[in-house]
Formats: structure tokens, sequence, C-alpha cells
């Protein structure tokens, strides 16, 4: 956690060129660095380790979030106190929810090729359910028509503005989780991939929870400094070759195309990101918060280095990197799928 704060806050201190840190000297960026990453671990060592120390190695069931304010006082609370009957105790979520190992497809006598003939089925079941539909003269256009009947045709303003907000709010309704269960040309068997992969015990996987606060901060860091950037950049040339009629090889990057380029980041995310998280998710290979920081931390790495040695590259591709890298690590072939990240290439080369 502290090799995290300290990595952040180096890379802060160094690539924000907006704060005109350019005449620093190299004793001040130092100061910096160590100073923030000093506050940051007192705050951590004071209020964080003995909250963790309560929740994790004595399991108290019931120790609230907010208490995390009594620092050191919680290291001389008393015994944790016996759950009454039908209480829940679990101090941690189980990270590994619902994802079948190995042992547990073989115990249920399920091969790679049953699952998929079982997702086939469910499949045929939904076009069976249709064709009677069909036979009884019944459609689905007529089944949307009679859910619709109280609340009376499309173009009503009330209708109209519920089209506009459904429509808004797609992106963010979609529940990733469920749609990277479902199986796919790309996507294969999900469930003989994520088998495959090493589990670890969920407090490891809680206290990385935490750590990929600070991994995802630097991310979102790396992603503006560099890929945002290749965007940006030609945009502010030509503002400026309209604005001014003048080339240069460097000029100051306006404000509102920074602003613009943060906006345009959001509105992808909120309209279409889903689709990049759920194939990039655990359709790739087993996801839980350990494996999430390795990969954001690889990516980060990469990133910052490629921007302080002024070379583009695409951050989406680097975490496809971290992610193959990560997932080799399980030690079985199979635990990464080679067909998303066939296409996922093919693709970035064609748009490239």
């Amino acid at each position: 956690m502290l090799g995290g704060v300290f990595f952040t806050s180096t890379k802060l201190c160094l690539q924000a060129a907006s704060l005109n840190l350019d005449s620093w000297t190299g004793g001040q960026i130092a100061g910096c660095i160590f100073g923030v990453a000093g506050g940051v671990a007192l705050i951590i060592v004071v209020f964080f380790l003995p909250f963790l120390h309560r929740k994790l190695i004595k399991e108290d069931w019931t120790l609230r979030g907010w208490e995390i304010i009594y620092g050191p006082a919680l290291l001389y609370r008393g015994p944790v106190p016996d759950a009454p009957e039908g209480v829940q105790t679990q101090v941690v979520q189980d990270y590994y929810r619902g994802k079948a190992t190995k042992a547990d497809l073989e115990a249920a006598n399920i091969k790679p090729s049953t699952v998929t003939e079982m997702e086939g089925n469910r499949a045929d079941t939904h076009s069976d359910e249709l064709g009677i539909q069909k036979e009884a003269g019944v459609d689905s256009k007529t089944l949307e028509e009679v859910e619709r009947m109280d609340t009376g045709p499309w173009y009503y303003p009330k209708n109209l503005l519920k089209i506009v907000v459904d429509a808004a709010l797609h992106g963010v309704r979609v529940d990733v989780i469920s749609e990277q269960g479902r199986s796919s040309k790309l996507s294969g068997n999900v469930n003989d991939m994520h088998a495959r992969a090493a589990r670890f015990d969920n407090k490891t996987e809680h206290l990385y929870s935490f750590l990929q606060i600070l991994t995802a901060a630097t991310a979102s860091f790396a992603h503006g400094a560099n890929d945002v950037a290749n965007a940006t950049g030609p945009l502010a040339t030509i503002y400026l070759v309209w604005h001014s009629g003048e080339v240069n090889k460097k000029a100051p990057v306006p404000i509102w195309v920074l602003a613009y380029g943060g906006a345009a980041i959001v509105i992808g995310l909120w309209t279409y990101g889903y689709n990049i998280m759920r194939n990039l998710g655990n359709r790739l290979t087993l996801q839980s918060p350990s494996r999430g920081f390795s990969m954001e931390l690889g990516s980060a790495i990469t990133v910052v280095l490629a921007t302080r040695l002024a070379l583009p590259v695409s951050t989406t591709q680097c975490i496809v990197g971290a992610t193959m890298g990560v997932a080799l690590c399980n030690g079985d072939l199979k635990a990464l799928n080679w067909r998303m990240v066939a296409w996922w290439y093919v693709f970035q080369f064609a748009k490239s």
C-alpha cells in the first residue's frame, strides 16, 4: 500500500505539466514525493491498519465502516462478542462468488462441451417460446403494445420523456457482471476458463480492493496524460493554426480543449463503456482485486514511462497486455481467452 502511495505521488509530481513545475529542482520534487507519501502513510498507520486488524484478524462482525475514526483505540477494544443465531457474521464478501473451480466442474461431471450445450439449449428454449407466441398469433410487438396500453402511444410527452431517459441511461443500466457470463463466439467457455485460474484468500483480496483505488487513480491520470493527449494535441494544433495563422513546434493547450477531452471520455464511458468492460473483464480472464491491482499497476507504469519519453501509446492496449501477463501467471494457457485477445488486437490494428 505504501509503495502504491509513493508511486502515485511520484507520478503526480513529475507529470503534472499544467502545474508549471518545470522550474522545480530535484530536491523540491523529491520533497514533494516523500512528503505526500509520508503524510498518507501516517494516516494509514494511525487509522487504517487498526481498523483492518480488528476486522480481518479479530473478525469483528460488529465493526462498522465509520468506526475507522477511532484509530488506535480499536486495538484496545474488548473481545469480539458471539453472534446471535441467524445473524450474518461474514466480515468480507466472497470475491469468487458464482465462479466454479475446476474441482467443482469435475465433481459435477461437467465438461466444457456440456457447458456450451447448456447455453445452446437455453437459446433453443427461448426460440421455442417465441415460436409458441407466433403460433398463438401474439408476437413481441403485440406484447409491447399490451404493456403500453395504460401509458398511451409513444408520441405522448410523458412517453417521449421516458424514451429519452431510457436512451440516455442505457449504458449505465447494463449489468456488466451478468453480461460477462453469457457465452458467445468470442467469449467461448467462460466457466472452464475461470475454473483454471487460481483462487486466493478473500481477506487478501479485500486488502487489494483498497490498493486498487490507488492504481485506478494512477491509471486514470496516465490515461489523460497520454492516450487522451493523442486526440487533444492535434485538436489544439488545429485551433492554434486557425486562431493565429502560425505554426509552432510548441504551443499552449487551451483549457477548453482539456475540458473537451475529459468530457469526451465521460460521454464515451457513459454510453458505450459497458461493452468494453464486459469484454475486457471476466471474458478475458478471471478478475479479482489482487489481479486488478497488478494489471492496473503494470499498465500505469508503462503509460507513465511512455509519457515521460514522449511516446504516444494506447492505454487500452497496455491494460490488455497487462491482463494477459497476469492471466499467464496462473500457469495454464487456457486461463486466458486467446480468441478475445486476437480479436482485440486485430480490431486495434484495423482502427489505426
